[in-house]
């Protein structure tokens, strides 16, 4: 009788090295689905890079400095034995000038964010009832003309415009109109905010009204049509239809808004002094920048304190905005 080998040795060896195979290859499979391709990072290396220097880095290092006396012109403070706690924000507590900057800051603000939605979304609604596409065109770039300008020049022509004697609005005013003591815009404390705020929201409305424009695209025209057979008017279907369909945008708009507490150049350029007649313009972040780089010692530390206490304000401020308008789309 002839003998066979055993075979059954052999048998089982093979479906254990092709299982540790199969294994294996998973963990491969894994790996590459996880870090993916290698020539991927070479590519974004030099992007990240710039972001860790010129934006990861100077927030951790504000971060410290708001928590140090950190003072440019004193290089004893320029290290770590300057970190002196909680006590920029003590300061800041009990320091008067900060809480008066604050108050006129809220108050430009809560003038800016209403006076610019209501003349962004009008200009936008006005647009959108042009049928003619390139005089819609034309005027989409005649309202957001004023984005584009530099603050500087813009603020630099409304200071002509503002001139109290040789001033086109001046001179409008009392020839034109008939005002015998026209306002002295930049010399006077009850003015001086007010000529900011036309400024500013004139430089501005033109971007919130292109957002709006797109949000009165974007709406179902069919809706429109059936209000209209329903009998609605032009203020029904604006209110029902419009206004509920931009709510989306109008949230855009409002936490794009929470920056302008910390409005700096405008005041800057506008008047000589930075914070206007009797500091009626002062706001926070002019006074940051004036503690940061006009005064003393140059006081970054407590300047970082403030730009920290006035960031966690926009922020609260964001917050809130999508706490009240929450919607899916937003």
């Amino acid at each position: 009788m002839t003998s066979f080998p055993d075979v059954e040795p052999a048998q089982r060896a093979a479906p254990q090295r092709s299982a540790f195979q199969e294994f294996w290859q998973q963990v491969r499979t894994l790996r590459s689905q996880r870090w993916g391709n290698l020539w991927g990072y070479v590519f974004v290396a030099p992007a990240m890079i710039l972001y860790l220097i010129f934006q990861a880095w100077p927030i951790f290092r504000g971060l410290f400095m708001a928590f140090s006396d950190y003072r440019w012109i004193i290089p004893e403070t320029h290290g770590f034995a300057a970190f002196n706690g909680a006590d920029n924000f003590v300061e800041m507590a009990n320091d008067p000038t900060f809480w008066r900057s604050l108050r006129i800051a809220f108050r430009f603000t809560f003038l800016y964010v209403p006076a610019t939605l209501v003349l962004a979304l009008f200009v936008a609604v006005m647009i959108s009832k042009v049928k003619n596409t390139k005089l819609a065109g034309f005027y989409r770039v005649v309202s957001y003309l004023p984005v584009i300008l530099p603050v500087s020049v813009a603020m630099v022509v409304w200071r002509s415009i503002y001139h109290n004697e040789f001033g086109y609005l001046n001179y409008f005013l009392k020839h034109i109109i008939g005002v015998d003591r026209p306002p002295n815009w930049l010399g006077s404390p009850q003015w001086a905010l007010y000529a900011v705020l036309i400024a500013a929201v004139w430089m501005s409305f033109g971007h919130q009204a292109l957002l709006f424009l797109i949000g009165i695209y974007n709406i179902n025209t069919e809706q429109y049509e059936a209000a209209s057979i329903d009998g609605a008017g032009g203020w029904a279907q604006f209110r029902y239809i419009t206004l509920p369909g931009l709510k989306p945008i109008f949230v855009i708009v409002l936490v794009l808004s929470a920056g302008v507490l910390g409005t700096t150049v405008e005041m800057m350029v506008l008047f000589d002094t930075g914070g206007g007649p009797a500091e009626s313009v002062l706001t926070t972040g002019l006074y940051v920048y004036r503690t940061a780089f006009q005064v003393g010692d140059m006081r970054m530390g407590y300047a970082a304190a403030m730009s920290l206490v006035l960031g966690l304000i926009s922020m609260a401020l964001s917050g809130l905005v999508f706490r009240l308008l929450r919607t899916e789309r937003a």
